[in-house]
C-alpha cells in the first residue's frame, strides 16, 4: 500500500507552491497553523485556501469546545467545499470523548478527520461510533508522543490492524519530526502522513548515498570555516 503525503500548512503562498507538487495528495490545517498564517476571519481565510486547493482533500478543524457547538461548526465547515474533511478532536478540553459529535456528523455523511489521537484505545472508541461508508481519517500524533518519551509505534500497529475492517477509514501519521518518519509510516501501513513543507522538500531528495552525504557534509564545514576566516 502506498502512503499518501499531505502537507500540513495554512500559509496561502505555501499552499499555492505545494499544491503543484505531484507528491502532495492533500492538505491539513488546524487553528494554530491558521493563526500563525495571519488568519483573522476563519471562514474567509478557509475560502481563500479553497480557491487554491480545489480538488485535493483538505481538513479544517472545529474550534468549539462543547458538543452542540462542535456539531454546528462541523456542519457549516462541510458546506464550504466537497473536498473538505471536518477535523474534530477526539476529546474536548475537559478530556471528554467527542463520540456523540463524531457519530452525528458521520451519520450525516460528513467526511471527518479525528485529530489529537494518541492511542489504539482511542482508535477503537472512534470505530465503535462510525459507519462503514462515510470517509474517516484518524490522525495519530507520533511526534508529540515521542517528545514525551512514549513509543508511538505500537499504537500505530494496533490502530492500523483495527482499521482493516473499515474500508472507509484511513490512519494518518501526524506531528512529523524528521523525513525518516515517512519511511516508518510506510512500513507500518499508514494510509497517510501529514508533513510540514520543509520536510517534504527533504523527502524529495531521498536516495543519496552515504558517501555523497559524507562529502556534502565536509564541504559545508569547509565553506563555513572559510567564510568565518578561521585560523589556528
Amino acid at each position: 500500500m502506498k502512503t499518501k503525503i499531505f502537507c500540513d500548512i495554512a500559509d496561502l503562498s505555501s499552499i499555492k507552491k505545494f499544491n503543484k507538487f505531484k507528491i502532495v495528495k492533500g492538505f491539513t490545517t488546524n487553528p494554530s497553523l491558521m493563526r500563525k498564517a495571519g488568519a483573522k476571519d476563519y471562514k474567509l481565510y478557509s475560502k481563500e485556501i479553497l480557491k487554491i486547493c480545489r480538488n485535493k482533500p483538505i481538513s479544517f478543524e472545529v474550534f468549539a469546545d462543547d458538543e452542540k457547538s462542535m456539531i454546528e461548526q462541523g456542519k457549516k465547515i462541510n458546506t464550504w467545499g466537497k473536498n473538505i474533511y471536518v477535523k474534530v478532536p477526539v476529546v474536548n478540553s475537559s478530556n471528554k470523548f467527542t463520540g456523540s459529535v463524531i457519530k452525528e456528523l458521520n451519520n450525516k455523511n460528513i467526511k471527518l478527520n479525528i485529530t489529537a489521537v494518541y492511542t489504539a484505545k482511542q482508535t477503537a472508541r472512534i470505530l465503535k461510533v462510525i459507519n462503514k461508508k462515510t470517509k474517516v481519517i484518524i490522525s495519530i500524533f507520533a511526534g508529540r508522543a515521542a517528545d514525551s518519551g512514549k513509543d508511538p509505534i505500537p499504537e500505530f500497529v494496533k490502530s492500523v490492524k483495527l482499521a482493516k475492517n473499515f474500508k472507509n477509514v484511513e490512519i494518518l501519521w501526524a506531528s512529523v519530526r524528521e523525513p525518516y518518519n515517512y519511511l516508518q509510516a510506510k512500513q507500518l501501513g499508514c494510509h497517510i502522513i501529514t508533513i510540514p513543507p520543509s520536510i517534504i522538500e527533504k523527502i524529495q531528495k531521498f536516495g543519496k548515498s552515504f558517501d555523497k552525504l559524507t562529502q556534502e557534509t565536509v564541504i559545508a564545514f569547509l565553506i563555513d570555516s572559510k567564510k568565518s576566516k578561521f585560523k589556528i
